[in-house]
Parts: C-alpha cells; sequence; structure tokens
C-alpha cells in the first residue's frame, strides 16, 4: 500500500485537546469533529487539506489525552498518513484501532517540510520526499497491522475476519 501527498507540518508536543480541542467533543459525527481538526494552531487546515495528503509532527506527537477523537479527526479530514519523530503511546493505539497509519521516523520528521510531496510505502516504510528526491527509512507495519489499516481500523479487521 502506497500513500502520496501533500504535507501539512506541526511540531514537537501537539497535544490531543490542539488536534481537537475539548469543546468539539459532544459529537460522535467523524464529519464534525474533522471539520474542528488542528483549527487552534492552524486555522487554515480544514480548508488546505485533500484527501490523501500527509501529517507530519515532531517529537511526542498526541500526547495528552488518551481521546481517540484526535485520530479520528486527523483520518477523516482526509490525512493518509502521520509521521513523526516519536508519538505519544496512546494515541499510536488509538490511530492504529481506528485505521489512522502512523510511522515514526526523526530524520523524516525534521527534514520534510510544509507543502513538499510525499509518498509512502507501507510495505517496505520508504517515505520519499518527492519534491527534494531525499528518501528516509522507517519501520514497516507488519502485515497484521496492515491489514487494520486498510480494512478501516481494528474492530472492522475483526468483523471481517469472523466472516471468512
Amino acid at each position: 500500500m502506497i500513500a502520496k501527498g501533500f504535507v501539512h507540518k506541526y511540531g514537537d508536543n501537539v497535544d490531543t485537546d490542539v488536534i481537537i480541542p475539548a469543546r468539539y467533543l459532544n459529537t460522535a459525527n467523524h464529519k464534525e469533529l474533522a471539520a474542528h481538526c488542528m483549527e487552534d494552531i492552524d486555522a487554515s487546515f480544514t480548508s488546505a487539506v485533500k484527501p490523501g495528503d500527509i501529517m507530519v509532527g515532531g517529537a511526542n506527537f498526541g500526547c495528552g489525552s488518551s481521546r481517540e477523537h484526535a485520530p479520528i479527526a486527523i483520518k477523516e479530514s482526509g490525512i493518509s498518513v502521520v509521521i513523526a519523530e516519536t508519538f505519544a503511546r496512546i494515541f499510536y493505539r488509538n490511530s492504529i484501532n481506528i485505521g489512522l497509519a502512523i510511522l515514526e521516523c526523526a530524520e523524516a520528521s525534521r527534514d520534510i517540510q510544509q507543502g513538499d510531496e510525499v509518498s509512502v510505502d507501507f510495505d517496505t516504510g520508504i517515505i520519499s520526499n518527492l519534491s527534494t528526491g531525499k528518501t528516509y527509512q522507517a519501520q514497516p507495519f507488519p502485515p497484521f497491522i496492515q491489514k487494520i489499516i486498510e480494512e478501516g481500523g481494528l474492530l472492522k479487521s475483526l468483523s471481517n475476519s469472523k466472516k471468512m
């Protein structure tokens, strides 16, 4: 599986309260959550993001509360993968659970810039910055996690495996 899109870049310690502010947590509507994604640090994000785009963060991306709303808002906004130096562990697990692809790669996190065009090969973990020609190696997803992401999350993956 390959993702390709333009980059929306953020810094270190982007917490779940910034990804989706608490004032919007009174809805379970994923489109409504996406409509407010990143608005407190990037008011232009929702109007600029396109399906398939890529989010790049720094260290400790997704820190803060354990709300699952944060990766849901990112995924529903159209982001195909989040690349960061490191992720908060609960955010990492919540992302996989809802089918949002995330990769840790410190070098890519530092080098890739806002607006760069990037592709990510989930089978190999290779991140290619198409704007600069530079490539980076992240740890590829094991096949069972690729299956969870491809099927849209853990629950959908488990449901589909029961049908077989």
